[in-house]
């Protein structure tokens, strides 16, 4: 099964299960308002992936926390991705051994269908 993680109101979350639903694909939607997740997923997703990949230095949380101004490494930026799972760039997709971050369509196609 796929496995998103993100939130409910994330306009790329909302495109990727559409994609899905489309599709007839069977997702699972791990919420990261209501769900923590645990430090171990990201450093498995780490081996996947890379943390200019994974870290949304982007979003809101990330203006939020001002942490533009602590001009974080990497080891820093993993330390918050565990403390704040808001900062992960969404959805991230799970699905078999692959792990998609952000919202594409064409590597949905090429992933998925």
């Amino acid at each position: 099964m796929i496995q998103v993680y993100g939130i409910k109101n994330c306009d790329s979350v909302k495109k990727a299960l559409k994609f899905f639903k489309k599709h007839n694909l069977e997702y699972a939607l791990f919420d990261f308002k209501t769900q923590a997740l645990p430090c171990s997923k990201i450093t498995e997703w780490l081996q996947k992936t890379d943390i200019k990949t994974l870290f949304n230095n982007r979003s809101t949380t990330y203006r939020t926390l001002k942490l533009k101004e602590l001009n974080l490494d990497e080891a820093a930026q993993v330390e918050w991705l565990c403390k704040e799972n808001l900062l992960i760039k969404r959805p991230v997709v799970a699905f078999n051994d692959t792990l998609l971050v952000g919202f594409n369509e064409e590597n949905y196609t090429r992933s998925f269908l």
